[in-house]
């Protein structure tokens, strides 16, 4: 029993040295695996946070493309727009200018007609009457005013006087002002439905002056309310028969 007791604490001590060698063993062992296993995490983690910036920063970049691709269709939709107002705007210069090209051109020849007012002589010539106190042609002046503007097609260098009248009725002012009325209403029935030029017609409202008749009786005044209209032309082989066309309406309206 006494030589048992030495060999029982050999032996614990043996199993407890055992122990240890076998625990510092397994600490230098596991130690170094554990620490690569951190910095294995640390990396992981911080590729991790990479990648999620990374998604971030293509996120981003997704929004701010499809931003500039929306402002791209925006820009080509107004590129388009614009080209085609230009390409409208072009036509209408394009009309505007052969409409000045014609204009100049006629008004190059009017002045060359009206460059000596002495070779003009009048060719045709007619009288359309108004109801009292009326601006508003009947139709007994237009068909009139058609017999008359027909004439001038005939004609290449020409102009047209349009001269406008009232009885003596009612103040100078008033008829002044209605003896232009009824002057334009023929002026503007020439060009609207003759297509004259209105630079070939010279109009004036002269109210109660020159009278046909002085007297006040009522035919008198009847023919007073009226607006002479004469055609003018400097084609000499036309215009050295004289008036030839003269129409006048001579009713009483």
């Amino acid at each position: 029993m006494k030589q048992s007791l030495p060999i029982a604490l050999l032996t614990a001590s043996v199993f407890f040295c055992g122990a240890c060698a076998t625990k510092k063993y397994v600490h230098q062992t596991v130690d170094p695996v554990s620490g690569k296993l951190d910095q294995v995490a640390t990396k992981t983690d911080q590729q991790g946070k990479t990648l999620d910036e990374t998604r971030q920063s293509l996120d981003q970049t997704k929004d701010s493309l499809e931003k500039d691709e929306t402002a791209l269709n925006a820009t080509n939709e107004r590129a388009v727009s614009a080209d085609s107002r230009a390409g409208q705007a072009l036509g209408r210069a394009d009309q505007a200018s052969q409409k000045a090209d014609k204009v100049g051109s006629d008004l190059g020849d009017l002045k060359n007609v009206v460059a000596n007012l002495d070779d003009y002589k009048q060719v045709a010539a007619t009288t359309v009457n108004f109801k009292f106190d009326s601006d508003k042609l009947s139709d007994d002046a237009k068909r009139d005013l058609d017999q008359m503007a027909g004439s001038q097609n005939q004609y290449k260098r020409f102009f047209i006087a349009v001269e406008g009248f009232t009885d003596s009725v009612g103040s100078v002012d008033y008829n002044n002002a209605l003896s232009r009325r009824r002057a334009d209403a023929v002026v503007e029935y020439l060009v609207a439905e003759h297509d004259i030029p209105i630079y070939r017609i010279h109009m004036v409202g002269l109210g109660k002056q020159k009278p046909v008749e002085d007297a006040r009786t009522r035919a008198a005044q009847a023919k007073n309310r009226r607006v002479e209209v004469m055609l003018f032309s400097a084609d000499q082989n036309l215009a050295q028969n004289g008036p030839s066309a003269q129409v006048q309406t001579g009713g009483v309206q």
